[in-house]
């Protein structure tokens, strides 16, 4: 009754400490309650037009081919004669959903998505879209219900192509784009018949958006150096340019549309994104139409250092780069719309073609918007903080910077700056507020993480100690230790595992091949060396041969060459990978309950479902864990009587959160490369993708669990001992853990730490639900016909 007591106790804290960090590092930005500001002034564009080519890098639409021509003739003479342009840097994690939201709503990723998903963002907010009078999306379906689902008034309108054809493995990408086109020139023709149509697209403040997936698609499928993806380039420059002549002629050249034309992030030469590599930040951005400053030449050289100008031949034009977010408040300016509300970007008067007055009231209208979030920021913090040195802190950096006749002292001098028409003092003064305002929400998001980490760090310490009574209370400390020279030899070698790149930059089939024979092979040599012990079957013999030898010598190599052919995903190869995947807890269950032989079929089992969901040096790594474990480790442990003491169970339990880490793969799931899972589907399918990489990363805990049931059995250590001993390593991990977890980056940073923390606050649970599972497996045997069962030996 006691234990159980514990246990529940347990539990119960171990849920608080891992609830903490979301509710510590991971909480919404997002504040509401404040009202809308647009500028007074008539704006200089009645529509505006978005275009979003995702997964463009900059380099490979500013940068000429080898022969020195341009990829994009179109947007190069935007570039030269039309518009300005420049670089928008945008922020980890560079992902579609992120770079969406700072596009359209001016503020970057809401961390606490990590709660949810990446298809949506899950607080609302307001966006251009939703202060627009209408706006028409064509594109993808998982962009743009996201924009729709959290407008008022029904007037956002999407069109979307089936998710089926988001095919990673389709021989041509660039449809997706061209039916993008196709759409966009077919509401247009259908609004000349439509009168009610043609009323509303006459008004203004319309917003035209058309989300490009092409580029991306065939980023990932063939890289960014491919032909494939520059005549994607080449493919989107001419429906651009088809796109502006359709518009200007609907609208008779009436001179009032604005376009836009950018990316949501890029892309590494790998085919990958999501971290902060150059490729991945640097977009582009063209601006041109109404109200948009026309191309400037400049005959000194500008201040830029990376080297891009000389290297895209565009040293002789004005460059104007801009943080993402900013894009936001531009597009509500041209077309004369209130600034979203939670948007922290701030307006680039560089690409305005306007007056003095307009620019200043504009600047003006962007600084109280920003204040806005800040006053309420402020209020709902200093309702809800106790009068405490929290509170002292939460009121230091306002009673310093912004307090409240502060605030109005800086509102009303900038009023009176653009009264007296002296323009550029009163947008000096603006920007300075605007600083200071996002330092402000900056500073009441994350001011009390100090006092809340504290309390974390004192539980832990308190709870680990009573742990570590209890435990010490339960051993014996006398015991005798065994000591293999092999067992060390091959710990110091997983012991490099974790020191390898856990994210391939190219798949590499041939090394998952050989990993696939490496396995058969140490596992024949091992049956070969236990012939005198125990003869397999002959019905095992052939199931351990037949569990890797199809997939390891077909399946990966031939779809892989598939897909390099453009021939798609062969029928054959996808059945058996899933038939593969479907059975691996399964076959196990079929052969002899002999530990040995029980243990060698989980191995070939698991393995051939991994090596399908490989593409890297990472197989080995499970190859070297499985035969490290199994092979090696059930006889040094297993077999000698001498570690039957309980302080084994400290040794083992290292081992296997050392063994789980050093694989590496945990990354897999963070980085979603998509490349992981071509044998199984290479249609986009987020949670399917998800799910199979997730197993990915369970199968060498399986794997080395499994080894452990055996040898506990064998060995007879007390279950006991050995959860307490198990509490106490994953809480002090846990706790060193706490300190690393970080809520900014690329998802696969946050992801990583995140990971980290949860993997060893839930080891406890996990370890006892895993442990029932790994019983079934290696004492549990599914008879086809009637034998004679066979025993632990």
């Amino acid at each position: 009754m006691r234990m159980i007591v514990f246990f529940l106790v347990g539990l119960l804290v171990h849920v608080v400490f891992f609830m903490s960090i979301f509710d510590i590092y991971f909480t919404s930005p997002l504040v509401h309650g404040m009202a809308p500001h647009a500028s007074p002034l008539p704006a200089p564009a009645s529509r505006l037009v978005l275009v979003v080519a995702d997964g463009l890098r900059a380099d490979s639409l500013y940068k000429p081919d080898a022969n020195g021509s341009t990829r994009a003739p179109y947007l190069r003479n935007v570039i030269e004669e039309q518009g300005s342009w420049g670089v928008s840097h945008t922020r980890v994690p560079t992902e579609s959903r992120p770079g969406h939201v700072a596009l359209i709503a001016g503020f970057y990723e809401d961390v606490s998505a990590v709660a949810k998903g990446w298809k949506e963002n899950p607080v609302e907010f307001d966006s251009v879209f939703n202060e627009s009078r209408h706006t028409w999306c064509w594109g993808s379906p998982d962009i743009l219900p996201m924009f729709a689902k959290g407008a008022t008034g029904g007037h956002v309108h999407t069109h979307t192509y089936p998710a089926e054809r988001e095919d990673f493995a389709s021989t041509d990408a660039s449809k997706l784009d061209s039916w993008v086109f196709d759409q966009f020139k077919s509401f247009l023709l259908s609004a000349r018949e439509n009168s009610s149509l043609m009323s509303s697209l006459r008004q203004d403040q319309n917003v035209f958006f058309l989300h490009l997936l092409g580029i991306d698609t065939n980023g990932h499928a063939h890289r960014p150096q491919s032909q494939e993806y520059l005549e994607n380039v080449a493919l989107v420059d001419s429906g651009v340019k088809e796109l502006v002549s359709i518009m200007e002629d609907f609208f008779e050249n009436d001179g009032r549309t604005a376009y836009v034309f950018t990316s949501d992030h890029g892309m590494t030469d790998w085919g990958s994104h999501g971290a902060g590599h150059p490729s991945e930040t640097l977009t582009p951005l063209l601006v041109w139409g109404a109200g948009v400053q026309a191309a400037q030449r400049v005959p000194e050289p500008q201040n830029y250092h990376d080297g891009y100008l000389q290297e895209w031949k565009l040293e002789g034009l004005r460059r104007l780069d801009v943080n993402q977010a900013d894009i936001a408040p531009l597009m509500s300016s041209l077309i004369g719309v209130p600034i979203p509300l939670n948007s922290v970007g701030v307006l680039p008067l560089q690409y305005l073609n306007t007056s003095d007055v307009f620019k200043a009231e504009s600047v003006y209208t962007n600084a109280v918007q920003i204040l806005e979030q800040f006053k309420v920021q402020y209020d709902m913090e200093d309702v809800t903080s106790c009068p405490s040195v929290g509170h002292f802190l939460l009121n230091l950096l306002a009673h310093r910077l912004l307090t409240e006749s502060r605030q109005a002292e800086l509102i009303s001098k900038a009023r009176v700056l653009i009264r007296l028409e002296k323009y550029e003092e009163a947008i000096s003064l603006c920007r300075s507020l605007i600083g200071h305002a996002l330092e402000g929400l900056t500073y009441y998001h994350t001011y009390d993480r100090f006092f809340l980490g504290c309390s974390v760090v004192l539980g832990f310490t308190g709870w680990t100690s009573y742990v570590v009574l209890r435990c010490v209370h339960s051993l014996n400390p006398s015991c005798v230790v065994f000591r293999s020279v092999s067992w060390v030899v091959g710990c110091l070698c997983l012991a490099s595992f974790p020191m390898m790149p856990v994210v391939g930059r190219e798949p590499n089939v041939h090394m998952v091949t050989c990993a696939g024979i490496l396995s058969l092979f140490i596992s024949a040599c091992y049956l070969w060396s236990a012939r005198k012990r125990s003869i397999p079957h002959l019905t095992d013999r052939y199931l351990f041969i037949s569990q890797v030898t199809s997939v390891c010598a077909y399946v990966p190599t031939s779809t892989h060459s598939s897909l390099q052919l453009k021939q798609g995903l062969p029928l054959s190869n996808q059945i058996i990978s899933w038939i593969t995947l479907g059975s691996s807890l399964l076959v196990p269950l079929l052969s002899s309950t002999r530990l040995f032989h029980r243990l060698l079929s989980i191995f070939l089992t698991l393995t051939a479902t991994f090596l399908l969901l490989s593409t890297g040096s990472v197989v080995i790594q499970l190859t070297g864990i499985g035969e490290h474990w199994i092979l090696k480790g059930y006889h040094v442990f297993g077999v000698h009587s001498v570690m039957k003491c309980r302080s084994a169970c400290l040794l083992q339990v290292f081992f296997i959160i050392t063994a789980f880490f050093g694989t590496g793969n945990i990354a897999s799931i963070n980085s979603f490369d998509p490349a992981s899972v071509y044998c199984f589907l290479t249609v986009f399918n987020p949670f399917i993708m998800g799910g199979l990489m997730m197993w990915k990363v369970m199968i060498p805990f399986v794997i080395v669990m499994c080894t452990f049931e055996s040898i506990q059995v064998t060995t007879q250590l007390s279950s006991r001992s050995l959860f307490l001993i198990v509490l106490v390593i994953s809480d002090l991990m846990a706790l060193h853990f706490f300190f690393l977890v970080q809520d900014n980056g690329s998802w696969l940073d946050i992801g990583t730490s995140i990971s980290h923390y949860v993997i060893v606050m839930s080891m406890t649970i996990f370890l006892m639900l895993l442990s029932l599972v790994t019983h079934v497996l290696t004492s549990r045997r599914v008879s086809l016909c009637r034998t004679r069962k066979m025993h632990f030996p």
